[in-house]
């Protein structure tokens, strides 16, 4: 394995990772997509100077599919509402949902029931580890340490919120394999099926590689004296009205943020290993038709 592979056991009693072409219904995939895998452990350690590529998924346990309705709102609340709500807490209108009301609406769901994946991801650097101490062996030594503590930023989900992922940290993912496999009684590496056309990613793994973080303040003050400083010899009118949009588009971030734009793969499981590195898949968009 490379040193800078990482590996995590996770489970869970429930799972649903949604197929896009499914518009109204929620229909899972039958495994755990790497865009999924990328946000459980997002959610065990991030910083904007490190990402993760998802190099394989291992199933340990496939699960199998239950179907069941569940409550949903058809509504969102808006950025403006909630500003309005801030400065006039007497007008607020919450989101209704369930017994009847507008706002919400039953839907059938078709989702997994006890599943168990191991998930190695490779860690790499931004070009944001510009100091000494951002190294690839202190988020290594981070990660490792959150993950064995069981500590996260907020509780893993297995491809929805509500359905709760467990984690545990693992030293070598072919041995976790061979030991679940003799504590649950199945042979190793039972689980074998092409899933066809799957979502990887809705951020593109190279734009995610420059990493992204909001400006301190330090550096908001010097955008603000930079732009002041601009605005030296127009005339008031002109930097009034440059004032404006300056403030309207201010920028706050290092960079602008990605666009969302879905990417897919062919999925393969055999042997229970799914390829998911993208140095070695074929990935398709919308814009490129391939990589």
């Amino acid at each position: 394995m490379k040193p800078n592979l990482i590996t995590l056991r996770v489970w869970g009693d429930f799972a649903c990772f949604t197929r896009p072409e499914m518009k109204v219904e929620r229909v899972s995939y039958p495994v755990i997509t790497p865009s999924a895998a990328r946000g459980i452990l997002e959610a065990v350690f991030w910083e904007p100077q490190m990402f993760y590529l998802i190099d394989s998924i291992r199933v340990i346990k496939r699960g199998r599919w239950v179907s069941f309705r569940r409550n949903e709102v058809t509504k969102v609340i808006s950025l403006d509402s909630a500003k309005t709500w801030m400065n006039a807490p007497e007008k607020i209108m919450p989101i209704q949902a369930g017994g009847g009301a507008d706002d919400g609406t039953q839907r059938n769901m078709l989702a997994l029931q006890d599943v168990e994946y191991l998930i190695t991801a490779e860690v790499r650097v931004t070009p944001l580890a510009n100091r000494p101490e951002d190294n690839l062996e202190k988020y290594l030594g981070e990660i490792e340490r959150r993950a064995i503590s069981g500590k996260c930023f907020h509780r893993p989900g297995l491809g929805m919120r509500e359905f709760a992922a467990d984690f545990e940290w693992e030293n070598d993912p072919d041995a976790a394999m061979l030991r679940r496999a003799a504590e649950l009684g199945q042979p190793v590496g039972k689980f074998n099926e092409d899933i066809g056309l799957m979502l990887y990613d809705v951020f593109h793994h190279q734009e995610r590689s420059y990493g992204f973080r909001w400006l301190q303040p330090d550096e908001e003050l010097q955008q603000a004296n930079d732009f002041d400083q601009s605005l030296a010899g127009l005339k008031k009118g002109e930097q009034t009205k440059r004032r404006k949009e300056f403030m309207a588009n201010r920028p706050r971030w290092t960079r602008p943020p990605i666009t969302p734009q879905p990417a897919f793969f062919h999925a393969n499981v055999e042997k229970s290993w799914m390829d998911c590195h993208p140095d070695r898949i074929r990935i398709l968009t919308t814009q490129t038709g391939g990589n």
